[in-house]
């Protein structure tokens, strides 16, 4: 794992942490070092500080989506939904406000290994349970204890984006782009209306969602389980 971080003490401290949990280190102070390391040493994950001495986080995620699918978490004090906003949409695949406590912080770095195993590991597999519910993508049929649900086209796209990256936060941008594409613009209120709508039909409790999730201000993410 790429540790990049220019605060020493933080530093040592992710070191310590990470380590102790059984995961390989490798550290860079910079944005130049942190591109360098991720092109020489191919880590499985980035942990990624915003404020660098050379050049923003953000730029340094935007040069690896150039040539990687490698996960990036985001590990900064900028916490507003702006600064998340930016981050994702530049390409990070999750975000956590400093400070934070360790087991988030896993927690977080576990959903992005999974995400990445599943996306790499098993292109072919687009069929998931969970629970009653059976989503097929490739022979797009939806059944909900026996029953078929039927979506409308749009519902459809929206499901099939979220459920391709489970766990992984998808900003209202990035959805937009997917389902009704690139001149959406920010139309989010479309969102509101086809997640609410997809809750309705799949979800138990439609109020108290725990498939398709919330990230206020943000986006939306799918279960990771």
């Amino acid at each position: 794992m790429l540790v990049v971080e220019d605060e020493p003490p933080l530093q040592k401290f992710l070191r310590t942490a990470l380590e102790t949990n059984g995961y390989d280190v490798v550290e860079a102070a910079n944005g130049t070092s942190a591109l360098r390391h991720a092109s020489n040493d191919r880590p499985d994950l980035v942990l990624l500080d915003l404020g660098l001495p050379d050049m923003d986080g953000l730029e340094v995620t935007r040069r690896l989506r150039e040539w990687t699918r490698i996960p990036i978490v985001v590990v900064s004090a900028r916490g507003q939904e702006g600064d998340k906003v930016a981050a994702l949409d530049a390409g990070a695949d999750d975000y956590v406000t400093k400070p934070f406590g360790v087991p988030e912080l896993l927690a977080r770095i576990r959903v992005a290994l999974r995400h990445a195993a599943a996306t790499q590991g098993s292109p072919g597999e687009s069929a998931i349970s969970l629970g009653d519910l059976n989503i097929d993508l490739a022979n797009r049929r939806i059944t909900r204890s026996g029953e078929e649900v039927h979506l409308t086209p749009n519902e459809f796209r929206l499901l099939a984006v979220l459920v391709k990256n489970p766990g992984r936060v998808l900003t209202h941008r990035q959805l937009l782009h997917e389902v009704w594409g690139p001149g959406s613009g920010n139309e989010s209120h479309y969102l509101r209306v086809y997640v609410n709508q997809l809750r309705q039909k799949l979800e138990p409790e439609p109020v108290r969602p725990t498939l398709i999730l919330t990230e206020t201000g943000v986006g939306y993410r799918f279960r990771s389980d």
